[in-house]
C-alpha cells in the first residue's frame, strides 16, 4: 500500500505542475524515474491518467478525479502537520514530572510557580515519590533525581551538588544553647526519621536521640521551625528557611556526605517547546543552589 501511495504522490506532483521536468526538479529525482513510476501507477489502476505530448501534459478525466482526491489528501496532511507544529510549539499543556518528595516540597513547587508567571497556561502533574520511574513506559516528561550515576539511557543535566545539614530554629538555640561539637548533640533533642539512631560526621558517628521519630521530613521541618529540636536533612530542603533566618545550620564543615541532583529526560529528536523552555528554566534557576548545597 505504501508503494502505491508513493506513486500517487508522484503523480500528484506532475498533475499539479503539468510538467514532468518541473515536478522532477521539485522532487529532486530524475525525470525518467518519475515518468516510469507514473506509468506503473496507470498500469496498476488500469486507466490512463495523463495525456503526454512532446510539449505538454494534460490530465484525462480519470486523472482529474485522482488529482482532486490527492488534493484533498494533501489538505488533510497539511492540517495534520499544522496541528502537530502547534502542539509542538504551544506554550500551554501539561508537563509531567517525577521527583523525590523532599525536592518537591523544598524546591519544585516554587520552581513551577515561578515558571507559570511567564507561561500561565502551563499545568503540571507531579509524582512525588522515591520511585525511579521508567520515563518512557510511565509517561513522564522529566525526572529530578539525586544520584552519583545518572542513567546512560537518558539525557542527564547536572543541576547542583548538595550535602545534608543539621539545623534548628534560633529559638531552640536560645533556649538550649549551641552544641560546640557533634558529640554535644547527645545532650540535645535530635529529631529524626524512624530507623535512624545516629548522625555521621567527619569526626565520626554520633548516637542521637530525641522526643520524636517520624518518617516524614515535612513534619520534622515543622517541628524544627517550632523550636522543638534539631534535624538533619538535605540542604536544598531547607534552603529558603536558612536564607530567611528561620533556621540555622551548625557543623557545616563536619558533614562530608552528599550527592548530585540531575534533571533527566528521554532522548527525543523533536521536543515540544514547553518542555524545552522548562528544562532551560530549571537548569538556570537550580544551578544557583550550588552555593547553598555545599
Amino acid at each position: 500500500m505504501h508503494k502505491k501511495l508513493e506513486k500517487l504522490m508522484l503523480f500528484h506532483s506532475v498533475a499539479k505542475t503539468l510538467s514532468f521536468t518541473r515536478a522532477a526538479d521539485e522532487l529532486n529525482i530524475s525525470k525518467g524515474h518519475l515518468s516510469l513510476q507514473v506509468k506503473h501507477l496507470e498500469k496498476e489502476m488500469g486507466v490512463a491518467l495523463l495525456i503526454r505530448s512532446t510539449r505538454s501534459v494534460r490530465l484525462t478525466p480519470e486523472g482529474e478525479r485522482i488529482y482532486a482526491g490527492m488534493q484533498s489528501i494533501e489538505s488533510t496532511l497539511v492540517e495534520m502537520e499544522r496541528n502537530v507544529e502547534y502542539e509542538n510549539d504551544s506554550l500551554d499543556g501539561v508537563i509531567r514530572i517525577t521527583a523525590p518528595m523532599q525536592f518537591v516540597e523544598g524546591v519544585l513547587i516554587e520552581l513551577c510557580q515561578q515558571f507559570r508567571e511567564s507561561y500561565p497556561y502551563i499545568t503540571f502533574e507531579i509524582d512525588s515519590s522515591y520511585t525511579s520511574h521508567d520515563l518512557i513506559k510511565d509517561n513522564f516528561d522529566l525526572a529530578f533525581r539525586a544520584t552519583t550515576q545518572p542513567p546512560e539511557s537518558l539525557i542527564a543535566r547536572k543541576l547542583f551538588s548538595y550535602k545534608h545539614c543539621v539545623v534548628a530554629s534560633p529559638q531552640y538555640f536560645l533556649d538550649h544553647g549551641y552544641p560546640k561539637d557533634p558529640n554535644d548533640l547527645k545532650a540535645h533533642q535530635c529529631l529524626m526519621g524512624r530507623g535512624y539512631s545516629n548522625w555521621s560526621f567527619v569526626s565520626g558517628s554520633v548516637d542521637c536521640s530525641g522526643w520524636m521519630s517520624i518518617s516524614d521530613n515535612t513534619q520534622l521541618k515543622k517541628l524544627a521551625l517550632a523550636g522543638q529540636g534539631l534535624i538533619r536533612v538535605p540542604q536544598y530542603f531547607v534552603h529558603r528557611e536558612l536564607a530567611q533566618g528561620r533556621l540555622e545550620a551548625i557543623f557545616s564543615g563536619e558533614i562530608n556526605t552528599g550527592s548530585d541532583f540531575y534533571l533527566v529526560y528521554p532522548q527525543i529528536v523533536q521536543r515540544s517547546e514547553r518542555i524545552t523552555r522548562f528544562i532551560e528554566f530549571a537548569v538556570e534557576q537550580l544551578r544557583a543552589l550550588e552555593k547553598g548545597g555545599q
